[in-house]
């Protein structure tokens, strides 16, 4: 392993597929692909376009392998996400979106034998966003569909599946709010074999193994010798944290940001999660437990702004920060730690395609990830990975809010990185900076305190 050099990331996030060619010396991305992950209607159902993305990503290895080599293949998706395999390696079945509505449709049901959250860590979420309600669901859906399945596997899985051949889940993704997995014991749990999957769902391993080398057709597609490794792969989040816990020391928390914020907190508080605020534990690189809580603060971002981002100026700042013009939650109202409630502009809205619009929403993001940080039980620092690590206003509100020093990745995303460390030790690392903010707090502490009191209180103004 320490020969390697050139890891090939295939990257698949909610918005966007990408593959990254990440250079385990510099630990920087030498070259980036991306494609829409665009959603196709059906029959039977929404899903993914995992025919188009194949194609795309068999085209980007061959031109990374040509122009600068390829050593070997990690893998990190989005997680919400099984696919069912024929006995001849093929879908039974098309890969959901998890955003259908379809498996909420089938509460009553489903919620008769879902474990508790005592034992998963797991609540229970809108549309397909629990992966054992998306199997539920289907299988009523289409009632031949379980014996057309013969192995399950988690999404990163599926893509080293089509790489390698090899059926495995990892314990990341599979302890990703899917309702299958015990964290606090590190087993499955009872509603494996309430579904009667236990003898389809694939082995369960550590993102760190390697699932194999690839195939010839695909070697001879990208023209990568078949030696090459690849790795079992990790959940996006978690491909986050992973650096983050080979090089810190506990207790810190990571906020990654992207279509999701999550806020896991590592070595934190004990403290009990509240299964009604999108808090839940999810499963690190090593298998262990990690409470976390999060909101889709990427989506808000996209929708608050309609595609208008406009740079703020230090009067918008002044301006909103004196007015107390506010964003009360919650843009996105299926998920995070202010479900069903509706968004609220206090004070007058700012037009859409200004600076001000972007400041108002960028201190909302990051009180709603102060929220998920208070939620998720969070000590020692806060290292802002993603997006949101370049958004200044974001980073001084949310280290008003927190009263904890924030520090922020330089990368544009920490995805790739850590997923390439699954091939890596991680010496290499180097540590997020600390973010000092030229504002006085005072001014940015008393808007975070009104902003927690209306959003607790609920009211509009």
């Amino acid at each position: 392993m320490t020969a390697l050099s050139h890891i090939a990331v295939i990257d698949i996030g909610k918005t966007n597929a990408k593959l990254a060619l990440v250079d385990l010396v510099t630990l920087t991305e030498i070259a980036v692909v991306t494609r829409p992950n665009k959603i196709l209607a059906g029959p039977p159902w929404p899903h993914f376009d995992v025919e188009g993305h194949w194609q795309f990503l068999l085209a980007a290895l061959a031109q990374f392998h040509k122009d600068h080599r390829i050593d070997a293949i990690s893998i990190t998706t989005h997680g919400a996400c099984v696919a069912l395999l024929a006995e001849d390696g093929s879908l039974a079945a098309p890969i959901l979106d998890y955003e259908h509505a379809g498996p909420s449709d089938d509460n009553a049901p489903y919620d008769d034998i879902r474990p508790s959250f005592a034992q998963t860590g797991s609540p229970r979420l809108a549309g397909g966003l629990n992966v054992g309600a998306q199997l539920h669901w289907q299988f009523k859906a289409d009632p031949t569909l379980r014996d057309r399945t013969a192995h399950i596997v988690t999404y990163p899985q599926y893509w080293g599946h089509r790489l390698t051949g090899v059926a495995a889940c990892d314990v990341t993704s599979i302890g990703c709010h899917t309702d299958l997995w015990s964290p606090q014991v590190g087993t499955l749990s009872s509603l494996v074999n309430d579904l009667d999957i236990a003898e389809k769902l694939a082995p369960v391993r550590r993102p760190t193994e390697i699932l194999g080398t690839i195939l010839p057709e695909v070697a001879s597609r990208t023209g990568l010798p078949v030696s090459t490794p690849v790795s079992v792969g990790i959940h996006d989040s978690n491909a986050s944290l992973y650096p983050h816990i080979l090089m810190q020391k506990e207790p810190f928390s990571v906020v990654s940001t992207g279509t999701w914020v999550i806020a896991m907190s590592v070595g934190g508080a004990n403290l009990d999660l509240d299964m009604d605020r999108d808090t839940l534990i999810n499963v690190n690189a090593r298998g262990e437990p990690v409470r976390s809580a999060r909101f889709m603060g990427g989506r808000e971002y996209e929708i608050v702004l309609d595609g208008q981002a406009v740079a703020a100026s230090d009067e918008d700042i002044e301006q909103a920060l004196s007015k107390q013009l506010m964003l009360l939650p919650a843009v996105e109202p299926n998920t995070g730690p202010f479900q069903g409630r509706v968004m609220t502009w206090v004070g007058e809205e700012p037009a859409v395609g200004t600076g001000l619009r972007t400041v108002v929403l960028s201190l909302y993001l990051a009180l709603m990830t102060g929220t998920c940080l208070r939620l998720s039980g969070a000590y020692g620092p806060v290292i802002v990975e993603g997006p949101f690590a370049r958004n200044t206003v974001f980073l001084t509100m949310l280290a008003a809010a927190t009263g904890r020093d924030i520090l922020r990745c330089k990368s544009a995303t920490g995805t790739s990185i850590g997923a390439a460390l699954l091939f890596g030790s991680g010496d290499e690392l180097e540590h997020p900076e600390l973010f000092n903010s030229t504002s006085s707090n005072r001014s940015w502490e008393a808007y975070a305190a009104c902003w927690q009191l209306k959003s607790v209180k609920g009211r509009s103004h």
